[in-house]
């Protein structure tokens, strides 16, 4: 015999409680993302710090976790929290003229890469800008006779800022078309690192509303950011201590090494990638 459904089962199952949501968003639990995430907002926070560049290894490190993409929205969080530490310390050390040239190139780079960005791959950035900066580099270590501070003019500035805000967008490598246009001013230390700061501090804040409009953001990356903020901050005033104490021979020395290493990476990066395809 059929048994009949009872009559109240439709009322039941309508006003059944629902889960009531989780007061705090969740956070990655994996340990194999913290292995990289940890050792990249310590190199986010060096780099933030002072020694501009080493923080260009934290996203591809985040990438071996999660897609290029989401992972750069994922640490702008971070990066604008440690801009707003660098912006304070080096409020007084900067130099306004470079940013009246750099920062309009790199709104106009940003632009572009917003709207080309489905259309060039991020190996391709990753070659050009590799190969830029190895360039640079040994040809600044070939001419080291006449390494007397120089100044390019403003078409190059606005060109090597539209570069960086281009690939700052596109794989957070702005660091090398920067340099090579602000490096070979030798600039006093502190104003060098000031500088840094502010332009790559308002490059950060003007990606906010494009990751927005891409979906880059949700409840699970912005809490994670959160959980990763001490390890970042800490990491932050390492580096400015760092840079308060190192000579400024031995500094730029230093800024030398590292877009060289990390152009290198760069180009070791676009290779492997294009290999694997």
């Amino acid at each position: 015999m059929r048994k009949q459904a009872s009559p109240f089962a439709p009322a039941l199952a309508i006003t059944a409680p629902s889960q009531p949501e989780p007061l705090v968003p969740p956070v990655i639990t994996d340990p194999f993302f913290y292995a990289v995430a940890i050792p990249a907002v310590i190199f986010l926070g060096l780099s933030k710090g002072g020694f501009a560049g080493i923080g260009i290894a934290s996203t591809p490190l985040l990438a071996l976790y999660l897609p290029p993409l989401e992972a750069a929205a994922l640490i702008l969080p971070v990066l604008i929290t440690q801009d707003m530490i660098s912006i304070y310390v080096y409020r007084r050390d900067w130099d306004a003229s470079n940013l009246k040239i750099l920062l309009p190139g790199a709104v106009i780079g940003m632009a572009l890469a917003w709207l080309l960005a489905s259309h060039i791959s991020d190996n391709a950035v990753r070659l050009t800008i590799g190969l830029i900066g190895v360039a640079f580099v040994f040809n600044v270590w070939l001419k080291r006779a006449s390494l007397e501070p120089r100044r390019m003019g403003p078409a190059a500035g606005v060109f090597w800022g539209g570069l960086a805000g281009f690939t700052s967008f596109m794989t957070q490598a702005g660091g090398p078309p920067y340099q090579v246009y602000v490096l070979p001013q030798r600039l006093p230390k502190l104003v060098l690192v000031g500088t840094t700061t502010m332009f790559f501090a308002t490059v950060n804040a003007l990606k906010i509303v494009p990751y927005f409009v891409l979906g880059q953001f949700n409840s699970t990356n912005l809490a994670t950011s959160v959980a990763l903020l001490p390890v970042a901050v800490a990491a932050n005033f390492g580096g400015i201590w760092m840079v308060k104490h190192t000579p400024t021979g031995l500094f730029y020395r230093i800024a030398y090494v590292l877009l060289l290493l990390i152009s290198l990476a760069l180009l070791w990066q676009g290779v492997t990638e294009l290999l694997r395809k």
